[in-house]
């Protein structure tokens, strides 16, 4: 017997997950400001990559500016390109 015929009989559970909500919108931020380290540091790992949309929950035009904040905090050196 193959192993695809075992599995035919069970049926497959239904995960829920939770939609995630955009942090800016959700606290009406508009600004999103390059000099805010503590906000930033949220949005990238201890590696230095930033977090993508699909995990964070951000809506595209918040991500588009978080990112854009991210590399210029990156150029004047208040963020690490990389962490070693």
């Amino acid at each position: 017997m193959r192993p695809r015929d075992r599995k035919k009989g069970r049926k497959k559970k239904k995960i829920f997950y939770r939609k995630k909500i955009c942090r800016f919108c959700e606290n009406k931020i508009e600004v999103i400001d390059y000099k805010d380290i503590k906000l930033l540091r949220n949005f990238v790992t201890e590696r230095g990559k930033i977090i993508p949309r699909r995990i964070s929950g951000n809506c595209a035009p918040h991500q588009r500016r978080l990112t854009v904040a991210i590399k210029q905090a990156r150029n004047i050196a208040l963020l690490p390109f990389a962490e070693a």
